[in-house]
């Protein structure tokens, strides 16, 4: 049988928990077997589909989930994808990464050493309980003495170990010299002292795939690589960690000091009771009991300390377990991190799966890659190539608070064609939406299926956005569109119990009092309407009327009014000047330097039978120079009379220029003999005189 190979392409998401599973590559695979016995026989090659991703850990200590399925896939003969007609689904499960730890036991210490000490009279070392009370020696199972358990007997006085008074000299005389006898006992708690060797990262893969009615699940881990399911359906393979763990701590330069469960010496079980677990520095310890002022501290050490009956009372049984133990005690109480304590400063003591009872482990909070890759039989495989018409029926996204919260989008679909057929649907939003992944899903003939979205907003305020969901058959072609519109509301800061500081209210306020308060209210209340400070901040604009109403913004308003009654009275005032005869100079001189005289032709012909109002001219409109020659003046009257022949147009007397078109070369010579006259008054009157 030709084997067949198949490549997953598509892997979609139904639920992640995860920060997220990556498809690293799509590797051919041919799997083919021979069997150790027979010579003769072929090889047996299976159709596999090959699965290789990228599985993060959870750094919270919560199990990393995900579940997805196998869409569509590839074959090596054929170039388009194909869709399977029942989509495996795999569920995978990452426990949360731990550090296991060798431990060594080492021997039990005493919590809480203490100093006991006795006024006496005669002290001996070997007195009874009647002459050194507490500090009797200690003994054996078989009665002898133990070693270094005798009482110390120090003196009495006002500067020995313990302050005493040394009575009378008649007591001295009757009844001994008074002394005290000093020993080191150790009741109450017992811990045992562990030391901590080499660790291992340790976690479990448990992989699920469902296809069809049946169920295949393996589990694989750091000491169990490659496992396969008795079906023979499902095989994972963990490659590795994509790199190292760099937050994994070290105890190699510590001690584990746990309560003592049950006797001395090495326990079975190390308990529950993280609280009192400490991890403490070696050179903290003393393992002979020798040295003073250390966790460990013995009898020999005690007694054999120099200027023994001069030394601070309990000198030599400082730095226990029980100063360190207090210290961390208080820190939490003021809720700061531990210094020693293990529960606190270490997430997921012992939580490992399987620990055993002489075990240490802590969580790790680092998140690491972890490469696996998954083989599936492909023998039964069952391929869907069918078109079908659909549409979109409905798409509903309930509104919710941006930036604090994620929406769902549901979109409905619907198979509105006879055959089964495979489908898949695009979400996009306008602008401020995260891009979300194509969903692809089967439908039978008017089966009507729901797939959801997850929004997440860059946004915290309150908006409105746009989405668009598209549907495409199996060719990815698409068969339907629908438009969506969603609104978000604005995310709301919540303090807590941290309220802002409000200083403390004045004592209550008299009549008088609350009229000048109201008064200040009132009067700043009318300043602001008047001045229209409020609205210089809301209004933008000044042609925002809507903003002006609605905020009353009565300056604004006055200045709008009174731009609109500027504007006509400056064009009134215009033509009233203009029907006065202001403007004539200034007319005259344009006609005079700026047309010439076919153009003053045509505006005479054009507007001469025009009528107009008399316009009532000043003597100053009509002066001239004063040294002119007498043709100047004739000719400045009929220039004065032409421009009142202009002006008024009931005057029986006919202006020159109104000619007819034969006339108008004979006014032209004419008009330009006068104007050279007018620009040469000079020459004019020499020639005169000459002649």
């Amino acid at each position: 049988m030709k084997p067949l190979v198949f490549i997953s392409l598509i892997f979609t998401h139904q639920m992640v928990n995860i920060v997220g599973v990556q498809i690293l590559s799509k590797s051919k695979l041919e799997k083919c077997e021979k069997v150790s016995g027979n010579i003769n026989d072929h090889l047996n090659c299976t159709k596999k589909i090959v699965i290789e991703m990228a599985v993060p850990s959870e750094a919270n200590g919560t199990e990393a989930s995900i579940v997805s399925e196998v869409a569509e896939v590839h074959e090596n003969t054929s170039v388009f994808q194909r869709t399977l007609r029942t989509p495996p689904v795999i569920t995978i499960k990452k426990s949360a990464v731990y550090a296991l730890y060798e431990l060594t036991y080492i021997r039990d210490v005493a919590y809480k050493p203490e100093e006991y000490s006795f006024m006496t009279r005669k002290c001996e070392a070997d007195g009874g309980e009647n002459i050194v009370g507490p500090c009797v020696s200690l003994r054996d199972d078989k009665g002898h003495v133990i070693q270094h358990t005798q009482p110390t007997c120090c003196p009495c006085g006002k500067w020995r170990r313990v302050p005493s008074s040394c009575g009378s000299i008649f007591n001295t005389i009757s009844r001994g010299k008074a002394n005290t006898a000093h020993c080191l006992r150790f009741p109450g708690d017992w811990f045992h002292v562990f030391g901590i060797g080499r660790h291992s990262i340790g976690f479990n893969i448990r992989i699920s795939v469902k296809s069809g009615g049946k169920t295949s699940d393996v589990v694989i881990g750091p000491n169990n690589r490659t496992a396969t399911s008795l079906d023979n359906f499902l095989r994972a393979n963990l490659i590795g960690d994509y790199s190292g763990y760099t937050n994994v701590p070290s105890f190699e330069e510590f001690f584990l000091v746990i309560p003592r469960q049950g006797g001395p010496g090495q326990p079975r079980e190390m308990g529950r009771n993280f609280s009192m677990w400490m991890l403490l520095e070696r050179v903290r310890f003393t393992l002979d009991g020798l040295d003073c002022d250390k966790i460990g501290v013995g009898y020999e050490a005690f007694n054999s300390q120099p200027s023994f009956c001069s030394a601070p009372f309990k000198s030599c049984i400082h730095n226990q377990l029980w100063n360190f133990w207090e210290s961390d005690k208080s820190r939490i109480d003021r809720r700061l991190d531990p210094l020693y304590v293990v529960q606190g400063k270490y997430p997921r003591i012992n939580e490992h799966p399987h620990a055993g009872k002489l075990s240490f482990s802590v969580g790790i909070t680092e998140a690491i890659n972890s490469n696996l890759l998954l083989e599936l039989s492909a023998d039964d495989i069952q391929y869907v190539y069918q078109r079908s018409p659909g549409n979109i029926i409905s798409i509903t996204i309930p509104t919710f608070e941006a930036l604090t919260q994620f929406g769902i989008a549901a979109i409905t679909a619907n198979n509105t064609g006879q055959v089964e057929a495979s489908y898949s649907v695009t979400f996009d939003c306008s602008g401020g939406v995260s891009p979300m992944e194509e969903q692809y899903f089967i439908m039978k003939p008017n089966e009507v299926v729901s797939r959801y979205f997850r929004l997440f907003l860059a946004s915290d305020q309150e908006a409105k956005y746009v989405c668009t969901a598209i549907l495409k058959d199996s060719d990815f072609h698409e068969v339907h569109r629908a438009e969506c519109q969603f609104t978000t509301t604005a995310m709301v800061l919540d303090s807590g119990t941290q309220l802002p500081f409000e200083p403390p209210k004045e004592g209550e306020k008299g009549f008088f009092d609350s009229i000048e308060e109201w008064w200040h209210a009132f009067w700043d209340g009318l300043v602001d309407f008047i001045t229209g400070k409020n609205c210089s901040r809301k209004c933008s604009s000044f042609f925002d009327f809507n903003c002006h109403l609605h905020n009353m913004c009565i300056t604004w308003m006055l200045l709008f009014g009174l731009f609109s009654l500027i504007f006509p009275t400056v064009v009134t005032l215009v033509w009233l000047l203009h029907e006065y005869g202001v403007f004539d100079p200034i007319y005259d001189w344009w006609e005079d330097h700026i047309w010439d005289d076919e153009h003053r032709i045509q505006h005479i012909k054009k507007h001469g039978h025009h009528k107009k109002k008399p316009t009532y001219h000043t003597e100053g409109h009509h002066k001239r120079r004063k040294h002119t020659h007498p043709e100047q003046h004739v000719h400045h009257a009929k220039k004065n009379e032409r421009k009142h022949g202009r002006i008024k147009g009931t005057s029986s007397t006919q202006h020159p220029l109104y000619m007819k078109k034969g006339e108008d070369d004979i006014f032209v010579n004419e008009r330009r003999q006068r104007k050279e006259r007018d620009d040469n008054p000079h020459k004019h009157l020499r020639s005169k005189r000459k002649g």
